[in-house]
């Protein structure tokens, strides 16, 4: 069984056993405007909650990607240099920025569930 948790700063992260798929929430992509650049973590980096992973440019602002937990990169989206589009298009799908693997699966406690986090921007509007 999948569950789909999101950060204060917009990152989603989908859980799958002990691998999570991060990206950007559809709010942050809609706040960033027109991707134009994307880059992602190299396989077998090592990050921390709340730890810079991933840089993505916008035509309005560059923004570090945060990773929702600590551990180490799977794979990074090998498509997403090329195709920077995709996280405005799709950012909770095929825009993915990277996945891991957990060293502590406590630490999703901290993270919104999807209800919580509409509720949260909702609050921002």
């Amino acid at each position: 069984m999948s569950e789909t948790r999101f950060t204060k700063d917009h990152e989603w992260i989908k859980i799958e056993g002990k691998l999570g798929t991060v990206g950007i929430t559809q709010f942050a992509q809609s706040q960033l405007g027109d991707i134009v650049f994307v880059e992602v973590p190299a396989a077998g980096k090592a990050v921390k909650a709340g730890g810079e992973a991933a840089v993505v440019e916008s035509v309005k602002a560059a923004s570090e990607v945060y990773s929702p937990v600590s551990g180490t990169v799977k794979e990074g989206n090998s498509a997403l240099p090329d195709a920077p589009e995709t996280v405005n298009s799709d950012p909770q799908g095929a825009g993915w920025f990277f996945k891991i693997e957990l060293s502590d699966a406590k630490e999703l406690d901290g993270l919104m569930d999807q209800a919580a986090y509409d509720k949260y921007v909702a609050e921002l509007a």
